[in-house]
């Protein structure tokens, strides 16, 4: 990736962010972080990586919601960014911190299994 397309990606990642905090933080929906941009070589395009806190049907009600507010946040971005081409947005879910989250679960409860097994062999 270009240095330009590093800073467009990072200035389309903020302008997202704040929009989706200020116009789209409704409690029948998850709260949404942008985890991620990636522009494609000629910044037409930007994939936006997002996490969406809650269950998986809030995820999803989100994810449809972004999906048809799409054009309306585009317009905004354009307003708010000065690029030649306002970018088109492909929004996804980032389920990395999901993840890792759940591999960090999985440690602990290997420790505390460890720990209680070593415990009763022991004696």
């Amino acid at each position: 990736m270009s240095i330009r397309t590093e800073r467009v990606a990072s200035l389309i990642k903020e302008e997202i962010s704040l929009i989706l905090a200020k116009d789209y933080s409704d409690p029948h929906y998850g709260f949404v972080t942008v985890t991620g941009v990636k522009m494609t070589a000629d910044l037409k395009i930007a994939r936006v990586a997002l996490s969406i806190l809650g269950k998986a049907e809030i995820r999803e009600r989100t994810m449809q919601m972004l999906e048809q507010e799409k054009p309306h946040i585009r317009g905004i971005l354009g307003s708010s960014v000065a690029l030649k081409y306002t970018p088109a947005i492909q929004f996804y879910l980032d389920e990395s911190l999901e993840r890792a989250d759940r591999i960090n679960r999985l440690i602990q409860q290997i420790h505390r299994d460890d720990g209680t097994g070593s415990n009763n062999s022991g004696e």
